[in-house]
């Protein structure tokens, strides 16, 4: 069906794990160490939730000695930022059509 199309980067925010770490990362870049700190889930769980998150190209990670930071990706948060605005013009677009098209008379 049409309507359940692949959600790509809509379906990654879903979980809400991924979001909480998305949250985070907004506030400074970490390692998994301390995002698994804020979480109620293991080191492992944060790895494989950044793992999609990195697949999804809304984080990036660079090596700082033996740890793994990660960050938010700001190009991958840009495209997310384009199409929720192409949403939300088609939806405002559409309330003013509605709003300016004439009321039909009632009157017979």
């Amino acid at each position: 069906m049409a309507a359940y199309q692949d959600g790509g980067v809509w379906d990654t925010l879903g979980d809400r794990t991924r979001r909480a770490i998305v949250l985070s990362l907004a506030q400074q870049p970490q390692a998994v160490v301390d995002l698994a700190a804020e979480l109620p889930v293991s080191r492992p769980a944060v790895s494989q939730h950044l793992k999609v998150l990195k697949e999804a190209g809304l984080v990036t990670e660079h090596a700082s000695g033996n740890r793994r930071i990660y960050e938010l990706n700001a190009v991958g948060l840009a495209a997310l930022r384009d199409q929720l605005d192409t949403f939300w013009d088609r939806a405002m677009s559409g309330y003013d059509q509605v709003i300016e098209e004439p009321e039909e008379s009632t009157d017979e």
